[in-house]
């Protein structure tokens, strides 16, 4: 495996790990895919860091039993603002 791919599995697992976020985040904050990110945890990790790949795959698992409740957060987000706009532009 490649050097710069290693330290970009371990600094995804560290900042998965510190700040709880998802693969969506994470993707977007280090600037590769969601596939990549759940490639470098789900495979490549394992061989690096074991332990360090159970504290993420704990941290994904709670992301994933959770993503219903943010989706239903978005859902009432987009129609509230929706209904603002309308509000507003009735005035």
């Amino acid at each position: 495996m490649k050097d710069y791919i290693e330290r970009r599995a371990m600094e995804i697992a560290e900042y998965i790990i510190s700040t709880q976020s998802t693969v969506r985040q994470t993707a977007k904050k280090f600037g590769v895919s969601k596939s990549t990110v759940h490639k470098d945890v789900t495979e490549r990790l394992p061989k690096l860091n074991p332990p360090a790949a159970n504290e993420v795959k704990k941290v994904l698992l709670k992301n994933k039993s959770e993503r219903h409740i943010r989706g239903g957060k978005a859902t009432r987000l987009k129609y509230k603002e929706a209904h603002d706009r309308e509000k507003a532009s009735n005035m």
